[in-house]
């Protein structure tokens, strides 16, 4: 386990004004989306589409490493370079989605549990070999009224995500570590943030249980928001001040950056959101993003899988690139859409 390698790939991801590109959809998952916009989810599409993402002028700027799926990491451009390769070569750090989705918890229904953890050692000695630097690993907790999530259903998740996260530092790959309590119920900002501190008291327990560096590691988790359901819904400082409140009691300061999900948020709420908590630094650790649809879901509009559509796809990228590296130092404001 080579410390200073980890730590050096963990501070690079999240250098000033970087985050984290999140293209690591599952097959089903990536269906959906190209559904949204009447393109056939079939393998070369998929391939096309990331070519398209990772191609496009000047986002190193503002992304410090990419989230790739099993059979994104094995694809190459038209011109037979390997993904990874591309990404390195432009200084991006790619890195691989590893755990094989959620399941139902065993006799605690309405929970999940991620698998993946049988052979992940195997697997990650060969993602190593094909270029990934960083892996994460994410873990679902929904919210329903005050019984979801019990405590036995957190503590599993948590300790799911501390062997992860072992075994990827063993390896010198950095973890992303990823406990994302869902937006998608009715419950409050309140309902929220005591869940979600409750997720990272336990996960930061297990983590430190399973000798994990710190210094090493990200932290990818939700915002203290209120679900989609609720009547109620909080103002942007009001996330914000909820969302580093929750950080700053429960995540250490010796991990190097926080790098929020957007969790189905908007792109231009989760923006809004990056940047208000940026204004409200220094922070001990760097605030920043691995968006996925936050990122992505106005190039697949404006892209629809015609080559006619490329400059389109690509200008819309690079947009929100730039948009949430302002949001990076708090420099972000709405008018910016436009």
């Amino acid at each position: 386990m080579d410390n200073d390698r980890l730590r050096s790939v963990a501070n690079a991801i999240v250098t000033r004004e970087k985050g984290v590109l999140a293209a690591d959809e599952s097959a089903p998952t990536i269906r959906k989306r190209f559904d949204s916009v009447g393109v056939e989810s079939t393998e070369e599409n998929r391939r096309r589409y990331r070519e398209i993402l990772f191609t496009t002028a000047g986002i190193e700027r503002h992304i410090g490493g990419v989230i790739l799926f099993d059979e994104t990491l094995r694809q190459s451009t038209r011109d037979g370079t390997p993904f990874a390769r591309l990404l390195s070569d432009r200084g991006i750090i790619p890195g691989i989605k590893v755990d094989k989705g959620a399941r139902e918890l065993a006799l605690y229904p309405g929970e999940k549990i991620a698998e993946g953890l049988d052979g992940l050692r195997e697997r990650l000695v060969e993602y190593r070999q094909l270029g990934a630097e960083f892996a994460k690993w994410r873990a679902v907790i929904e919210i329903d009224g005050h019984d979801i999530p019990s405590p036995f259903g957190i503590r599993a998740n948590a300790h799911a995500l501390a062997r992860y996260a072992a075994l990827c530092q063993e390896l010198d790959i950095v973890p992303i570590v990823e406990p994302e309590v869902l937006m998608d119920g009715a419950h409050g900002i309140d309902r929220c943030e005591e869940v979600t501190s409750g997720v990272l008291q336990a996960v930061f327990s297990e983590l430190d249980a399973h000798r994990v560096l710190f210094e090493g590691m990200l932290l990818k988790p939700n915002m203290v928001i209120a679900g989609k359901r609720c009547d109620r819904c909080s103002s942007v400082e009001q996330v914000a001040e909820a969302t580093i409140r929750c950080m700053t009691r429960y995540v250490p300061a010796a991990v190097p950056g926080i790098v929020f999900l957007s969790g189905g948020q908007s792109a231009e709420d989760a923006t809004d959101h990056l940047n208000a908590m940026n204004r409200m630094g220094p922070h001990p650790w760097q605030v920043s993003f691995s968006y996925g649809r936050a990122l992505q879901a106005p190039v697949l509009a404006a892209w629809k899988g015609d080559e006619s559509n490329l400059e389109s796809a690509r200008h819309a990228l690079a947009k929100r690139c730039l948009l949430n590296g302002l949001a990076r130092q708090g420099k972000y404001a709405r008018y910016m859409e436009a």
